[in-house]
């Protein structure tokens, strides 16, 4: 087997010894632009999240989008099939056959310099709150998206990602992050319990920051009742079941670390 091949595998077995697999393969589920790694498999995708991007490209792609590998900068390797032409002999034809897989090098976005790309057009604006994400240490970023989801927070990375300028998205990530905070610890995953704390907790800081937070009512509906059908409960005994738990992650984000949940 190519040692770099090895070396592949061997972060793949590393990391799900650490426990941080379940989560890449969650969030390189999400749909992105349209971009080169957009084609990529689940497991190379994988790969690129933990390399710590959400866009990938060899060289040349880079410069075919004028961008440029900025000089020192290190690659991480995706497996590509190694595809290989063989004669058949019950036709006396061609065919090919899968012979094995070789490492290609890849580089990360953060490792370029050059022309913006269109998903970086998205400029974030002022987030009401921010200051919560930036004291617990989260970064918050624009990501790339075509509006199939509009954005994740990762406890691995302390990342908020957003493929959107709404604050309500924002709301709903960094009410995420404060739940982690409140339990010791997310479940990984789309936990019900866990979207329903998040979704209820983006309706009620809109209203307290004084943002439009009506307009969001009818998805903020069906998002609950989609997760209370998955615990075989109404969405009004959804709500009622995490009250107490979306009053501690309030509490949290508007009085911050001084108060006791």
């Amino acid at each position: 087997m190519n040692d770099k091949v090895k070396q592949v595998l061997g972060t793949i077995l590393e990391k799900f010894k650490s426990g941080d697999i379940p989560e890449a393969v969650a969030y390189s589920m999400f749909p992105v632009a349209d971009i080169p790694s957009s084609k990529w498999s689940i497991l190379n995708r994988t790969l690129m999240f933990l390399s710590g991007t959400q866009d990938g490209r060899g060289y040349r792609q880079w410069n075919e989008a004028n961008r440029y590998v900025k000089k020192g900068s290190k690659a991480f390797y995706i497996l590509v099939p190694f595809i290989k032409k063989t004669e058949d002999e019950e036709t006396g034809g061609e065919k090919e056959a899968l012979v094995g897989f070789l490492a290609r090098a890849v580089f990360r976005y953060q490792d370029t310099d050059g022309e913006p790309l269109d998903y970086e057009q998205i400029e974030l604006p002022d987030l009401p709150l921010i200051e919560r994400a930036e004291q617990w240490g989260i970064s918050v970023k624009a990501i790339p998206g075509n509006f199939s989801y509009q954005g994740f927070y990762s406890p691995v990375r302390k990342e908020i990602g957003l493929a959107t300028k709404d604050e309500f998205v924002f709301f709903h990530e960094l009410a995420h992050s404060a739940h982690e905070k409140v339990n010791g610890n997310l479940k990984r995953g789309q936990d019900p319990i866990q979207e329903i704390v998040a979704e209820l907790s983006a309706e009620a800081l809109c209203r307290i920051v004084g943002k439009r937070g009506g307009k969001y009512l009818g998805n903020s509906y069906r998002y609950i009742e989609k997760y209370a059908g998955e615990l075989k409960i109404t969405p009004y005994s959804a709500c009622l079941k995490v009250m107490s738990e979306t009053e501690k992650v309030l509490n949290l984000i508007l009085k911050g670390e001084n108060y006791d949940a």
